[in-house]
């Protein structure tokens, strides 16, 4: 018969076996656990390899499930993929989730048509534009660091593509670059009934940072990754574009003018041909605007404006 001394280390093998496979399995279930989280709440992401044809210059517009014909009027204007100057352009669009299936089923389908959409299962909602945004810095990082630029902009803000590849390809800037409408002494508004109130607790400071208004900033895409990580320790604000302004302060990033002279126009501005082809962006235009707009631009390219 077996000795006791001898059963006794068999029983103590036979344990540390079990508890070595009982390890191992769930140090197996946590990989594939983290692995899986790295995609798990993304909806839809757009087809795009950009380790094999990086872009110049990545447009991301903030969009709703219930923009789709915003969404139609930008891919057949200044959204459309194009070369400016010999520099790949891609527009992709940003967006959250919500309870009308119908809807999202509209949503799926657009994005398996047109496969430039890129979704995360949060609330689409105003009070999520920074979600909705951090999602945009993400991908960025973790699916196109290879694109040279970003620009973050909106379905009812206009675009001159043309412009700003002139622009960007001036300016030489390839890293920690950030710029837009510069947002200087702002203060936050404690008025309840405003859409942007922030309460005392969410923002106790009494003056914002430098920021740069969310109708459109463009970015060099390492911003990306920065922003991205380093929000995780930035108290969070529903004014994303303020948030943003946030993270950049904690880097250590200051926003500059693209040019000497006004290109971004968050306010809106009155329409000439002439006069747009010297902007980046102009806020609040609609998608028959924006159509008449880009037409009428386009038509021009080749004509010279009064000095």
């Amino acid at each position: 018969m077996m000795s006791l001394k001898v059963r006794l280390v068999f029983v103590a093998l036979t344990a540390l076996g079990a508890l070595r496979i009982y390890f191992s399995k769930d140090n197996l279930t946590q990989l594939k656990y983290n692995l899986n989280t790295e995609r798990r709440d993304f909806l839809q992401l757009p087809e795009l390899d950009c380790e094999q044809n990086p872009p110049f210059l990545v447009l991301l517009v903030a969009s709703a499930q219930d923009q789709a014909l915003a969404r139609s009027v930008i891919r057949g204007t200044w959204g459309r993929e194009r070369l400016v100057r010999g520099k790949r352009i891609k527009t992709l669009f940003l967006l959250g989730a919500g309870p009308n299936k119908n809807l999202s089923g509209e949503v799926s389908q657009e994005s398996w048509q047109h496969r430039d959409i890129i979704q995360k299962d949060f609330v689409d909602t105003y009070n999520n534009l920074t979600l909705k945004t951090l999602m945009g810095m993400e991908w960025v990082h973790r699916f196109c660091p290879q694109a040279a630029f970003v620009m973050k902009t909106d379905t009812d803000t206009f675009v001159n593509v043309y412009y700003l590849t002139d622009l960007l390809l001036q300016k030489n800037r390839t890293a920690r670059f950030f710029t837009g409408a510069l947002s200087l002494n702002k203060f936050p508004i404690r008025n309840k009934n405003s859409k942007w109130f922030v309460s005392t607790e969410e923002y106790p400071r009494d003056k914002y940072p430098l920021f740069c208004s969310g109708s459109g900033y463009v970015f060099s895409s390492d911003i990306a990754g920065l922003v991205y990580n380093v929000s995780r320790s930035v108290a969070f604000l529903k004014l994303e574009d303020v948030f943003v302004g946030l993270c950049l302060e904690r880097l250590n990033i200051t926003p500059q003018p693209l040019h000497s002279e006004d290109v971004f126009f968050p306010f809106g501005l009155h329409f000439s041909v002439c006069r747009f082809k010297k902007i980046v962006a102009c806020h609040y235009v609609r998608p028959k605007a924006m159509l008449l707009y880009w037409k009428a631009l386009e038509s021009s390219l080749g004509e010279d404006c009064p000095a």
